[in-house]
């Protein structure tokens, strides 16, 4: 059976013991529910992009979801006024490449996702962790999510007021492992020009103020040079990018939580009270900085050199290194600010 390392992006992780390829929306479903009947443990594989798989492998079916369509629905449009265009209503299959479609939306003047650009995985994978960077979520753009609900063993769309979303979060990821995504449908704007550029760094990097929309193109081109900057484009001669992007998300806490950090940490004030700081600046000022190699877990892993959220695999590690490194920054900044931080990548026969 292949490695899982050959399938995700940290390049970490034993094999399965089983192994099915889905091309098709019938083999993905019959591979989970007869999987599901038979009692044999399944793990769904897209992009591998946030995963943290165990040395040991997976002890059950490793279903990988490579089905592909993409259906655009669109309004009468005059190319010689694209500001004015109506909206494109796009149904992906979860297999699908989600960066292609992005690129694939830029091309065709279709606004909405532009800025999430260059990150890794399949679309299917999107709306359960909610997707979001450099102030776009997926969820501000899906209308629906089409799954195989293996509890009940049939298809269930949801509407997005219906998936639950939150940052990083929806009922997907709230369920783990009930729901197969199917398909996702968004609903995106036709123009030239992007939507409102929300994300300060962003909106310095194109030359614009902070609300102000730009050229489709020059966002993505942006925003990809911003992620390379910061290794979290995926290039095989790079081991900055042998990562699972983000390790930890950025901590919501009580305003005495937030009151007690150093004045100079990052605090966002959220609508329901609560208060958003910095996982990075938790990270670094609690004494690990870029490039940081964990005595204990090895130099086979480091925090990336060009991003201190990025946990990366230099060659040749294992998974139990890269999490005795997490381990280690998780109680260090807890010891440091009383935070505890969180991991965004799934872990698979293995836990933080």
């Amino acid at each position: 059976m292949p490695d899982l390392r050959n399938h995700t992006t940290l390049r970490l992780g034993g094999p399965g013991r089983e192994w099915v390829r889905a091309t098709t929306e019938a083999e993905l479903v019959a591979a989970v529910a007869d999987a599901d009947a038979a009692g044999t443990p399944v793990l769904l594989l897209a992009g591998g992009s946030n995963l943290v798989v165990a040395d040991e492998g997976f002890d059950g079916r490793v279903v990988q979801v490579a089905t592909t369509g993409v259906d655009a629905d669109t309004d009468t449009c005059d190319v010689d006024a694209l500001a004015q265009c109506g909206g494109v209503v796009l149904t992906v299959a979860a297999g699908e490449d989600w960066d292609e479609l992005v690129a694939h939306a830029v091309d065709q003047g279709w606004a909405g996702i532009e800025a999430l650009s260059g990150i890794p995985g399949a679309v299917g994978s999107t709306p359960i962790q909610n997707v979001g960077a450099y102030g776009q979520d997926v969820s501000q753009t899906i209308a629906r999510v089409r799954t195989w609900d293996r509890v009940d063993r049939t298809q269930r769309t949801f509407a997005a007021a219906d998936c639950g979303f939150g940052y990083r979060h929806s009922r997907f990821k709230a369920e783990p492992g009930r729901y197969v995504v199917l398909e996702v449908t968004f609903q995106l704007r036709q123009g030239d020009l992007s939507e409102p550029v929300t994300y300060a760094e962003l909106a310095r990097t194109l030359g614009v103020r902070t609300g102000e929309r730009a050229p489709l193109k020059a966002v993505r081109d942006a925003v990809l040079e911003l992620r390379s900057g910061k290794g979290m484009v995926l290039d095989a001669d790079d081991h900055d990018t042998w990562s699972a992007g983000s390790f930890f998300t950025n901590p919501f806490l009580t305003s005495e939580q937030a009151a007690a950090l150093p004045g100079d940490a990052p605090r966002w004030e959220q609508p329901d009270g609560s208060v958003k700081s910095s996982a990075a600046w938790l990270i670094e000022h609690a004494g690990y900085g870029k490039g940081y190699a964990s005595p204990a877990a090895g130099e086979r892993v480091r925090l990336s050199t060009k991003h201190t959220l990025a946990l990366t695999n230099r060659g040749g590690a294992t998974t139990e290194e890269l999490l005795a490194l997490a381990r280690e920054v998780r109680d260090g900044v807890r010891e440091r600010f009383g935070v505890t931080l969180v991991n965004e990548p799934v872990t698979v026969g293995c836990s933080l």
